[in-house]
């Protein structure tokens, strides 16, 4: 009988990755949350973008399905800016208010006070400092009120 060896290579890549070097997880996490934290103030200028959309008149041409789609794109947009730097409060009131638009007719009928609510709230939560933790829920606690009214009782989401 007749065995066959190979000599096997070792690649470049897997004599890299043996090879001890690199950088500590705890320093990579320092050098992650420095970047992040590098880029908070663009991500607050986005949710402040966003929010002046949502109270923004719409033009009076705009048809109601379009209004629609371009207030839960700024509120998406929100939540997109706000849930990598924690700003739960601000994504909780986003999320409420896309589940507002999602259940709303297309044919028209949407109470649009309802939006400028949540996007005044969504204005003060920006504003307010961290530390104001009563105040935060108070206003998620409003907002969830309004939530439990206007939607359909199916189509609420745990929250």
């Amino acid at each position: 009988m007749t065995v066959i060896t190979h000599t096997q290579r070792r690649s470049r890549l897997a004599e890299m990755v043996d090879r001890p070097g690199g950088v500590s997880v705890g320093a990579a996490l320092a050098q992650a949350q420095a970047n992040l934290d590098a880029l908070q103030d663009q991500a607050r200028a986005i949710i402040a973008d966003n929010i002046a959309a949502l109270l923004a008149r719409p033009a009076p041409d705009l048809i109601e399905p379009l209004r629609l789609d371009a207030a839960y794109s700024a509120s998406s947009q929100i939540i997109d800016a706000a849930s990598p730097f924690s700003m739960d409060d601000l994504c909780t009131a986003a999320k409420g208010l896309c589940d507002l638009l999602d259940a709303a007719p297309r044919q028209g009928g949407f109470d649009w006070r309802i939006a400028t609510v949540h996007a005044q709230a969504m204005k003060v939560l920006l504003s307010l400092p961290p530390e104001e933790a009563q105040a935060r829920s108070a206003i998620l606690s409003n907002l969830h009120e309004v939530l439990k009214r206007k939607l359909p009782a199916e189509t609420q989401s745990e929250g």
